[in-house]
């Protein structure tokens, strides 16, 4: 390598050479796979490490590093960085905000009644100027309105979707690889991993580029991502080289030269072509309507894939970047669901209307199962409200029409005349305002702003708190959390492992033995097993400021080498001697065999290494060494000596147990001197495992001790007083989870809880012909607090089990801590999955809600406790805008029935609704959460989202305004002696009194606002109100505002200025509000009915509503429903800000795509549903999506299921 440019360690591309390939030589590399692919580098390249020289880059050192090096190689090959779709526009924001119905219903109206403003009238009609100018201006102060409510929603929009994209980078840049740069292990965030990179792959690694296998132990990888094939594809050298981007690493290591980045990735070309097929779907989505054959003869693959280049260039960050030619490009297809030929589109589009049905009702069914807790408590309040509101609206309007007819017409006999016309148009117009103002009273537009500032303002405060939330709906679920199912390591414990105890030589040493004392061959077997026998990431490095030593990689391999460095030696000198590509064969960890073992080549044949769970290897063990290092037999009676005075005690203390083994495997029979070694057959098969680790000569077996946590004891109290139940779910054997679980609180000594292991479990769980039973299940669900030895299969049935169990009346809701791969089917099925940030594999954070940033369970009961505050905070906000709305409907009905107009004015409640209620929504959903929270139990899944406290409140507060409003309308007049407001002409100029009554209305609302901080009967409402000053200033900028509108508003707001003394008894009457809300916690709530608050009906009957709520929104229902629907479409616009959290591109073409998780690469079958509009686009076959089809794919991680139901079923 003389001629090529070292930079230090690793290497750079010399200044006046070139790199021998080019970016479309890489790809008709990555074109290949399986052995194919092996043999193309053989022929044309001579071998993978001959392209590491080409590509200026060394297998064991690397790249440089250097930042001229990688600059140029981002220039030549490109940056691993797919470009975002651009975020919408203000103006686009704006649009989409103007689209809600009863905003458009309003402006129709108000242009309707300016027009009709400046219609010319006759002398006769006794209008006199002062009406014909105020003609005017309510229809310009509507949309004056109108306009404000569009610029807030949409700057708020634009605000919010920043924010995720935001919180989206921060999770993009958290997830980091391993790569190798001047001969140093590196952690690189994945957007800086550039072509020529070694990168060390390991179990639990979802790939961020494509790449040739340079070395590889027991690897399997999850390409069902690419291929929509479960069963994972083994990876070797020269069986299948070939490693693609969005993939996830199953079982096994190894390293992979890097050779395709960012666009030109499997990942980045599939994600160019959907980018660009959801524009060209709208455009043939037109053309279908006009002519649906026309797309088999004229759409082709190369028109569409043109355009996909063209949307996409732009964005692009370097000229590499630029050089995919769609027209080219064939993604990697393996196995046999490759549907890559027109045919199967053509075909398809035969059955297009029968597949259009269907794929209609899995967007239903997907959209339903999604909702989260509070989602489908607010639908439903939602809907009702919807009801109550266009019913009274339409009364209105119609009581309205008909009492003028009836008194114009019929009881003053006039007829109608043509130059009567204005003025009837106009009189029927201001109804009609006045009904539409009622909907839009009654539609609470604050609701979906309260969800969301609450939403967000917990996720960015939960940071702070280690929690990084990847799913909104998981904040606010986390509130009703009834059971939490955590992992013992690293989220009970510290993490931090080491050997205190040990079993060597026949002989337990409670304390670091000495390494002098022991036999030679002992010593060396001790050292040499555990450093090659140990993943070569693992590492135990000295701490810079003199602390604990810093420990890389798997913990408890890290505990095993640190013991090598407390007994005086050294394992690198050995791991130089025998490096990872000099290994023979590697059985990696997993969480099916609890154990691994590797095989090295030795004089005399092969070596075996096997370290695991004691018990596990224990019973594989048929020698053992002595004292002088020699291997005696070891018989059932031994081992249960062992078990029994050993690891049981071990375990008794808290102590991880693992034994570590060897055997040795002879060529020739000539070479073996003891019984315990074995003669190699010729035809020896060393991919059954069964058959290699067995008949083994134990060689120690140490505890290891992983300290309690001291904060985790205290937090878990905190989680029982707060009415949830804490399982701990542990691969640890029972004693040594009994142990952990009594230190940490979640079993007490006079307890007669379950404490279970897995084979126990499944026994107790399981009917007669194996099958898992709800019913028995549910006798053992209530009482488990420990399984321990649990498989990830074991963890999921549990999880399920209890979630779907109907045993409590208010049905659990669950969350669930996981790290590893094969703990996604739980993460998934769990109401809330936490991910372990330090110690989780990608495929374990993919599949999560929520990160634990520091792996630590204080964090869950923070989450807990911000989910609860976010609850709160919606429901504070509810019980103030129902209490708002129920009083401004009421009065404007009653006030139509009666007076024939409304006291609150069309201008005056949209100020009220839509900006003072914004506001309030702002102030009540910024409320920090304080340690009461904790102090009393969960919502649950079925409990009604306003309680019987709550409708008190509501009911209370509403009766007294309603009576302070009526008084001062029927009565006000005489008492403030002013003159009569009531059955004024249209357009007549205001009045005091009528200014009096809105004032008053406003006074009490805000003084209510403040009552509306409690929720749970508490008496003191000014409690923690300093610890809120965005309340406080919210509070009183409204208040000025209020001032300022009644003695300036004038026309314009239809108010009259006030004398010092009336305000003062509109001030006093608001007042009054706070010492009424004092009389109201007084009354038992016992008053209130329960039947008010409870749900009735049974779970599948709210389904099937739901469902019809999702059928009106998305495809044609009942008409009827539309108008209050598209007012909870404001809701669900908050909501669609998520998409630019989860996904990058656009999701309107992908209604039916698992929302809830954001996966690297879509299913080939998506991408060609995408190009090929005459097929219909169905849900990709994800591993981390909610519905695999469940016909055709087996389980990628169980082999036992059919599919993975991943979301509720």
């Amino acid at each position: 390598m003389s001629e090529d440019q070292v930079d230090g360690l690793g290497m750079s591309r010399p200044r006046d050479a070139n790199y021998g390939l080019d970016v479309m030589d890489l790809r008709k590399i990555m074109e290949h796979h399986k052995h194919e692919g092996y043999e193309y580098i053989q022929e044309k390249y001579g071998g993978v490490l001959e392209l590491c020289k080409q590509l200026y880059t060394s297998p064991n050192e690397g790249i440089s590093g250097s930042p001229v090096d990688l600059e140029d190689r981002r220039k030549t090959f490109g940056s691993n960085v797919i470009p975002p779709k651009p975020p919408k526009t203000f103006l686009q924001l704006v649009w989409e905000a103007i689209q809600d119905v009863t905003l458009i219903v309003l402006i129709v109206a108000a242009l309707i009644s300016l027009g009709l403003s400046f219609y010319p009238r006759s002398e006769g009609e006794g209008s006199d100027s002062s009406e014909s100018e105020a003609g005017w201006i309510e229809g310009v102060a509507i949309l004056g309105a109108v306009v404000v409510v569009v610029l807030v929603t949409a700057f708020n929009d634009y605000q919010k979707e920043k924010q995720f994209r935001g919180l989206q980078s921060k999770i993009e840049h958290e997830h980091q690889f391993s790569v190798i740069r001047g001969g140093q292990d590196k952690n690189i965030p994945v957007g800086e991993i550039v072509v020529g990179d070694i990168a060390q792959v390991k179990y639990g690694d979802l790939l961020p580029a494509d790449g040739l296998l340079i070395q590889s132990n027991d690897l399997k990888v999850d390409e069902s991502s690419l291929t929509g094939e479960s069963d994972h594809v083994k990876k070797g050298v020269k069986t299948d080289p070939m490693m693609f981007s969005g993939t996830h690493v199953m079982e096994g290591s190894g390293k992979m030269l890097v050779t395709a980045v960012g666009v030109n990735s499997q990942t980045g070309i599939i994600f160019a072509l959907l980018g660009a097929s959801s524009e060209e779907g709208d455009k043939d989505k037109k053309k279908e309507k006009k002519d649906k054959n026309r797309l088999k003869g004229e759409e082709g693959n190369g028109g569409t894939r043109t355009n996909m280049a063209g949307q996409n260039t732009p964005l692009l960050s370097s000229d590499a970047d630029t050089k995919v030619d769609i027209d080219s490009i064939t993604p990697v297809i393996t196995g046999n669901n490759s549907h890559n030929n027109a045919t199967n589109a053509n075909n398809k589009t035969a059955n297009q209307g029968e597949e259009d049905e269907k794929e209609q009702k899995a967007k239903v069914e997907t959209a339903r199962k999604e909702k989260s807790v509070l989602q489908g408590k607010l639908t439903k309040l939602a809907i009702q409200i919807g009801y109550g509101g266009t019913a009274v609206a339409v009364l209105v309007v119609l009581i309205l029409i008909v009492k003028f007819c009836v008194i114009e017409f019929g009881i003053e006999g006039k007829s109608w005349g043509a130059d009567d016309t204005a003025i009837y148009i106009e009189t029927f117009v201001f109804y009609f305002i006045i009904g539409v103002t009622v909907l839009v009273v009654a539609v609470p537009e604050g609701l979906p702003l309260a969800v969301t500032l609450a939403l967000a303002y917990s996720v960015r405060k939960m940071m702070d708190d280690n929690n990084l939330v990847r799913h909104l709906d998981a904040c606010e679920t986390m509130g009703n959390a009834t059971a939490i199912c955590s992992d013992k390591t690293g989220t009970l414990t510290t993490n931090r492992m080491t050997v205190v105890q040990s079993y060597i030589g026949r002989a337990h040493h409670k304390s670091t033995p000495n390494f002098n004392s022991l036999a030679p061959p002992l010593q060396d077997l001790i050292v040499r097993s555990i450093a090659i026998n140990s993943g070569y990431t693992s590492r135990v490095l000295p701490d810079k400021d003199g602390g604990l030593p810093q420990q890389l990689g798997n913990k408890t391999e890290c505990a095993l080498l640190g013991f090598i460095l407390d007994l005086g030696q050294q394992y690198y000198p050995i791991r130089e001697e025998v490096p990872e590509e000099a290994l023979f064969k590697v059985y990696t960890f997993n969480s099916v065999r609890k154990s691994m073992s590797t095989v090295i080549n030795m004089k005399f044949g092969y070596r075996l290494f096997t370290k695991g769970a004691s018990e596990i290897v224990l019973k594989k063990c048929n020698y053992i060494l002595d004292c002088d290092g020699k291997p005696k037999p070891f018989t059932m009676e031994d081992q249960e000596k062992v078990v029994k005075n050993v690891i049981e005690p071990m375990a008794g203390d808290g102590l991880r147990t693992i034994c570590v083994a060897y055997k040795d495997y002879h060529t020739d029979s000539s070479t073996k001197t003891e019984d315990s070694e074995e003669i190699l057959k010729p035809d020896h098969d060393w991919e059954d495992e069964d058959s290699v680790v067995r008949n083994l000569t134990c060689i120690l077996v140490v505890g290891i001790q992983d300290p309690v946590r001291d904060e985790v004891p205290a937090s878990i109290k905190q989680c029982q007083s707060a009415g949830i139940t804490v399982r701990m779910v542990t691969g640890d054997n029972v004693n040594t989870a009994r142990s952990i679980a009594t230190k940490c609180g979640i079993l007490t000594p006079h307890d007669n809880f379950l404490v279970l292991d897995g084979k126990e479990f499944n026994k107790r769980i399981r009917d007669a012909k194996g099958e898992v039973s709800q019913e028995l299940l549910d006798k053992v669900w209530p009482d488990l607090r420990v399984l321990a030895r649990s498989s990830p299969q074991d963890k999921y049935t549990l999880v399920k089990g209890i979630i779907d169990s109907k045993k409590s009346s208010s049905r659990e809701v669950v969350a669930v801590t996981g790290d590893g791969t094969n703990d996604g089917p739980a993460l998934k099925k769990a109401d809330v999955g936490f991910a372990m940030g330090i110690s989780g594999t990608d495929v374990a954070k993919e599949a999560s809600d929520i990160i634990l940033t520091d792996d630590n369970f204080t964090s869950i009961v923070k989450a807990v406790m911000w989910g609860r505050n976010v609850y709160d905070s919606i429901a504070k906000f509810l019980q103030f805008q129902l209490t708002v709305n129920c009083v401004a409907v009421m009065v404007a009905f009653f006030g139509a029935c009666i007076i024939n107009d409304s006291p609150l004015k069309a201008i005056q409640m949209l100020w009220v609704n839509l900006i003072m209620d914004t506001l309030a929504s702002l102030a009540l959903a910024t409320e920090l959460p304080s340690p009461e929270l904790l102090k009393r139990k969960p919502y649950g899944r079925t409990k009604a989202l306003i309680s019987r406290t709550m409708t008190k409140n509501i009911l209370g507060h509403s009766i007294y305004q309603l009576i302070v409003v009526f008084v001062l309308l029927f009565a006000g007049n005489n008492l403030f002696e002013i003159d009569d407001g009531k059955y004024a002409k249209i357009h007549a100029p205001p009045s005091q009194h009528f200014t009096i009554i809105f004032n008053t209305f406003v006074m009490m609302t805000l003084f209510n606002e403040i009552n509306a901080r409690k929720i749970h009967g508490q008496r003191n409402i000014l409690e923690g109100l300093r610890r809120n000053p965005v309340f406080i200033g919210i509070w009183i900028g409204t208040f000025v505002a209020q001032i300022i509108l009644v003695q300036f508003g004038g026309t314009v707001f239809s108010t009259k200025a006030l004398t010092l003394d009336q305000w003062f008894w509109c001030v006093f009457l608001g007042v009054s509000t706070l010492l009424w809300g004092q009389i109201i916690t007084t009354i038992p709530t016992s008053v209130i009915p329960k039947n008010i608050c409870r749900k009735r009906k049974t779970p599948e009957v709210e389904d099937e509503e739901e469902e019809e709520v999702e059928e009106v929104d998305g495809m044609p229902g009942r008409r009827g429903q539309i108008l209050w629907i598209r007012g909870l479409a404001r809701l669900q616009t908050q909501i669609r800000v998520v998409n630019a959290f989860q996904m990058d591109f656009d999701t309107s073409q992908l209604d039916s795509y698992d929302k809830r998780s954001r996966p690297s690469v879509i299913s080939l079958q998506s991408l060609q549903s995408a190009q090929h509009r005459s097929a219909i686009s169905k849900k990709p076959n994800l591993a981390s999506s909610p519905e695999i089809d469940e016909g055709n794919n087996r389980s990628p991680l169980f082999g036992r299921q059919d599919s993975i139901p991943y979301a509720d079923e």
